[in-house]
């Protein structure tokens, strides 16, 4: 769990989002391992795998792309695949600017966007107050460096091991978002609700007819238009309270 002291300069930000972003960088390292397997599988070397995952810290949007390199596909369909895979960025990056200072200048929104993976997005819109872009960035060094690091050994050493292993390495990132979700939902009971029904939703459209022909990249982005729109019409947050905001409207 992210520690919940709160810094008060940029530098004290970034060591915290070192500290915090330990349990991802762990989580990743383990994940990126299985990634590097596939990339040295489509002839990937690691020097080129660890630029490969410095540039796109995704792994369906990664794996896409090595599965794609290995049938020597074409540059359009590969950069129309990994963009139609990671669409969910860009609600996350809508979702996230709702945190920021509308002062911040253009160069730290920027930054922030190349930042953003699904786990720095979790722990970024649970800081309290205004993010500050120094906490995003810690996050994404220590992440990063699990994220290329594990991939590059993935294609160094991942003949060597049991397929067994191999494949349990994977479920490190279903703990890592288990860490994430867990403490406040033990404090919110509308939050348990959603987090129940996002699952029961994702498994319907996982497994029912029609829907599981949808590709996982739009499906995340159905579920997460519905499941947020349901949250903001049953549960809406105030910045100020909704006598201020009538007032000011």
């Amino acid at each position: 769990m992210a520690n919940t002291h709160i810094p008060s300069t940029n530098t004290g930000w970034f060591l915290k989002g070192l500290r915090d972003g330990i349990p991802i960088c762990l989580g990743y390292f383990a994940v990126a391992f299985a990634l590097g397997i596939a990339a040295k599988d489509a002839g990937i070397g690691a020097g080129q795998a660890f630029f490969m995952s410095l540039g796109m810290m995704a792994s369906a949007g990664e794996f896409a792309a090595i599965q794609l390199i290995a049938q020597a596909s074409g540059a359009f369909e590969m950069i129309s695949t990994t963009v139609v895979v990671n669409l969910r960025y860009f609600l996350m990056s809508c979702s996230l600017s709702q945190k920021l200072d509308p002062k911040m200048p253009f160069l730290h929104r920027f930054f922030l966007a190349q930042t953003l993976t699904d786990e720095i997005y979790a722990l970024s819109v649970m800081t309290p107050g205004k993010l500050c872009p120094f906490y995003s960035y810690g996050l994404f060094v220590v992440s990063a460096a699990g994220w290329c690091c594990g991939t590059s050994a993935g294609v160094i050493m991942g003949n060597i091991l049991p397929d067994a292993i191999v494949s349990a390495l994977s479920v490190a990132l279903y703990g890592m978002f288990l860490a994430i979700i867990i403490p406040p939902a033990k404090e919110d009971r509308f939050l348990q609700g959603l987090i129940v029904c996002s699952m029961i939703m994702s498994a319907l459209m996982t497994y029912l007819p029609v829907l599981n022909r949808i590709s996982s990249g739009f499906r995340v982005i159905i579920l997460t238009l519905l499941l947020s729109s349901l949250a903001a019409f049953l549960h809406p947050v105030y910045e100020h309270t909704p006598e201020e905001t009538e007032a000011v409207l």
